[in-house]
C-alpha cells in the first residue's frame, strides 16, 4: 500500500455526531471525500438530512442524516441501528456533539452543568459503548473524541466547557487500552478557535474576537476545513500505530 492509499477509507463506514453544521460537517465532508460512507447525526432531522443531501452531492458518496439525542440510550441504540441498515456497521465514530455555556461559575446553574457535561462527556460514553464491541469483534476500528485547546488550559468562564473537554480526553485514554490489542485506535482531536456557529457570540464580539486573536501565535482564526486532513488521519490507517493521545490544531495556543 502506497503512502497516500493508507490515508483512503474506501468501504468504512462513519458516524458523525453533531454533524450538521460547523467542524461536524466539515469533517464529514472530508470523511466523505476520502470514500467513506457517511452517517450524520442531530436531534435535529430537518437540518441534518439536508446537510446529508447537501454532502451527498458535494462528494458523490452516500451521507445520510440521522435524528438522535446522545444523552439518550435508547436513541443511540436506534441511531446505530438505522445507520448499520442503511451503511453497514459503523467502522468509525467521530464523537463531535458538544456545546458550550459561557458564564462566570458562580452563575452556573446545575442544569447548566448538565447540559455541557451530559452532551459532551455522556455522549462520547454512551456513542463509543454503542459501537466498540462491533469494532472490536471486525478487529478495525477508529473512534476520535473532541476534545479542545480547553481540555489542557482554560479562560475564566469555562468552568463546564473545560471539566467536560477534560473528561473526554480521560475517556480517550481509558478507551483506548481496551482497544488497542483489538485493532481499535482512541484519539482525541483538540481544535482551537475555529470560524463556527458556536463561536458566533464570539465572532460578533469585537472586543471578545480581538481578545482571543491576541492568544493565538498564528494571528488567526481557524476555518472548519482546515479540520479535514487531520481528521481524514485519524480515521484511516495512515495512523494506525496511534491511540490514546491527542492531536492540537490551535494555531499555537498551548504551545504558549
Amino acid at each position: 500500500m502506497g503512502a497516500m492509499d493508507m490515508f483512503r477509507l474506501d468501504g468504512r463506514v462513519a458516524m458523525v455526531t453533531g454533524g450538521s453544521k460547523g467542524l461536524g460537517r466539515a469533517m464529514a465532508q472530508a470523511l466523505s471525500e476520502a470514500g467513506a460512507r457517511v452517517a450524520l447525526c442531530s436531534r435535529n432531522l430537518a437540518e441534518v438530512t439536508q446537510t446529508a443531501e447537501d454532502l451527498a452531492a458535494m462528494t458523490g458518496n452516500e451521507v445520510i442524516g440521522v435524528q438522535a439525542d446522545v444523552t439518550d440510550r435508547i436513541s443511540i441504540v436506534a441511531m446505530i441501528e438505522e445507520c448499520q441498515a442503511r451503511l453497514g456497521p459503523v467502522d468509525i465514530l467521530i464523537n463531535n456533539a458538544g456545546v458550550n455555556v459561557r458564564k462566570p461559575t458562580a452563575e452556573l446553574t446545575e442544569d447548566d452543568w448538565d447540559y455541557v457535561i451530559d452532551i459532551s462527556v455522556k455522549g462520547s460514553f454512551l456513542c463509543s459503548q454503542a459501537v466498540m464491541s462491533g469494532m472490536i469483534e471486525r478487529k478495525w476500528g477508529r473512534i476520535v473524541m473532541l476534545g479542545s485547546i480547553m481540555s489542557h488550559v482554560a479562560i475564566p468562564g469555562r468552568a463546564a466547557y473545560a471539566s467536560a473537554k477534560t473528561g473526554v480526553l480521560g475517556l480517550t485514554r481509558a478507551l483506548a487500552l481496551e482497544g488497542a490489542p483489538h485493532g481499535v485506535t482512541v484519539n482525541c482531536l483538540c481544535p482551537g478557535v475555529f470560524a463556527t456557529p458556536m463561536n458566533l457570540p464570539l465572532l460578533n464580539d469585537s472586543v471578545a474576537f480581538q481578545t482571543f486573536l491576541g492568544k493565538i501565535p498564528m494571528g488567526r482564526w481557524a476555518q472548519p476545513e482546515e479540520l479535514g486532513g487531520v481528521i481524514v488521519y485519524l480515521c484511516s490507517n495512515a495512523s494506525g500505530y496511534m491511540t490514546g493521545t491527542t492531536l492540537t490544531v490551535d494555531g499555537g495556543w498551548t504551545a504558549q
